[in-house]
């Protein structure tokens, strides 16, 4: 497999939404141990690509295309 990086487990993390730009579509969640990760709007569970700062979430990570640990399957909690 070129060009990825496989994921062997995955966890449900919980934390909070710290940044959002609807126009963008880009924001940022912060985890309970205090780090943060990046997100789409696409990455958003419900599929309304909208989610307020503020917001309790659970979410996994995973690789992004460029190399980073991004957030995904955002789900209010």
């Amino acid at each position: 497999m070129t060009g990825t990086v496989p994921i062997q487990r995955t966890w449900t993390i919980h934390g909070t939404v710290t940044v959002f730009d609807e126009p963008v579509g880009l924001g940022e969640v912060q985890a309970a141990d205090g780090s943060g990760y990046p997100f789409h709007c696409t990455a958003i569970a419900d599929g309304s690509r909208n989610i307020d700062v503020g917001q309790k979430v659970t979410f996994r990570l995973v690789p992004s295309r460029i190399g980073r640990t991004e957030a995904v399957d955002l789900t209010s909690r």
